[in-house]
Formats: structure tokens, sequence, C-alpha cells
């Protein structure tokens, strides 16, 4: 579901479509929390720009932050991402699968 009206969450595979929003989540892998300057610094776009992203993850419960001082500290949250895990999983044994098959064909000729 796409975020329609406030207290909506969005959806995890909307929210991982971007692919500045995914170097945003390998970027907080890596760290145990980075602030917004730090988090800019990476890509050629400005501050709001960045912050609109982190936003979008935040609806999804990908990110969380909280303020310390006049600064704002983003961390992962990657509970939300075991959907996708899941998912993927699920086709990945179903062609593992199909191709297993088709070797077994394959070899009985």
């Amino acid at each position: 579901m796409i975020l329609n009206e406030k207290n909506q969450e969005r959806d995890v595979y909307v929210a991982i479509a971007d692919p500045t929003r995914r170097k945003l989540l390998r970027l907080l892998a890596d760290a145990k929390e980075l602030p917004l300057h730090e988090l800019t610094a990476q890509f050629q776009m400005g501050r709001t720009a960045v912050s609109k992203h982190l936003a979008i993850l935040k609806e999804a419960g990908l990110v969380a932050d909280r303020k310390v001082g006049r600064e704002t500290r983003y961390r992962l949250n990657a509970a939300p991402l075991q959907e996708i895990k899941d998912w993927v999983s699920f086709y990945e044994k179903f062609w593992n699968e199909k191709v297993a098959l088709l070797k077994n064909l394959l070899s009985e000729e």
C-alpha cells in the first residue's frame, strides 16, 4: 500500500525500490547511527532531498530517528526487510526445484 493518509505505513517494497534509499539503508547498516549531515555528504543532492528519502524509509519502519540537541540521528531497523527475504526465499526454492528437475530430465537422455 502507498501512503495516502497520515499514520499509514508505506509498503517496504516501495520504500526500497529507489536506489538512493537502498544506499541510505546500506550506509546505516554499516554504522550504529548517523546524523543527517553525514548521510547527505554521501549523495549529490541536498539535505531536503535526503530528508525526504529518509522520511519514506521511516514510514516503512526501516529507519528510526532521534534528536540529539539540534541534530537528528538515524539508525537502521532491518526487521521489516524479513518480509522481502521471505518472499525472495520462496522463489529461490521454486527455481532451485525447477532447475533440479530440468537437470534430471537432461541427464536421462
